[in-house]
């Protein structure tokens, strides 16, 4: 049973990021931080593909917690392909609801972070910087939601100079309200 409510967890908790960056922040070149933010850039930019740039910018991060922290490699693996592959597969949504950017950086935040939340309050993650977020949050103790934050900020910042003000300011929009719903799905209440 705990197989089938992992997989579960990592299907819907996929699907919600997938949904969050498909239909709310492509639409509107908003940013997302991390290694989702850096393929966002990429996807802009040179139009590559989403998915599958997450999975090759992923590689250095899995590969030392290969060496280091194995279990969350194993927690987080499955969730990488999961994620990465249906944010490529869900493509064909983009187009499908139009609402306001602000709007659009509000629902994107929210989906994002419950799916991230989701996923690592039964101890997994889709890797990247979620992954080194959790690794320094069991070190110091602080709130994962707060580490994602601090490096998604940095990621936004990069990503607004190189794309627009209005990628900035919506992605910040969109980090906080991530930050903020992860940090919900985490607590221990």
């Amino acid at each position: 049973m705990y197989f089938v409510t992992k997989g579960l967890v990592i299907l819907i908790g996929s699907a919600a990021i997938s949904l969050g960056i498909n239909l709310f922040l492509t639409p509107y070149q908003i940013l997302d931080g991390g290694v989702v933010g850096i393929a966002l850039i990429l996807h802009y930019i040179y139009r590559l593909k989403i998915g599958l740039m997450i999975i090759i910018i992923s590689i250095p991060i899995f590969v030392i917690s290969w060496y280091k922290y194995r279990a969350y490699f194993y927690n987080s693996i499955h969730g990488l392909f999961a994620y990465s592959l249906s944010i490529d597969l869900l493509k064909s949504v983009r187009n499908l609801i139009h609402v306001d950017a602000l709007y659009s950086a509000i629902f994107g935040g929210i989906l994002m972070g419950f799916g991230v939340g989701l996923m690592l309050r039964f101890q997994t993650s889709t890797g990247g910087t979620d992954l080194i977020a959790q690794f320094l949050s069991d070190k110091t103790g602080i709130n994962v939601g707060i580490l994602i934050f601090m490096i998604d900020s940095i990621v936004i910042v990069i990503g607004g100079l190189l794309l627009s003000s209005n990628t900035l300011l919506l992605s910040i929009i969109t980090i906080l309200v991530a930050g903020i719903t992860t940090s919900i799905m985490t607590s221990r209440v």
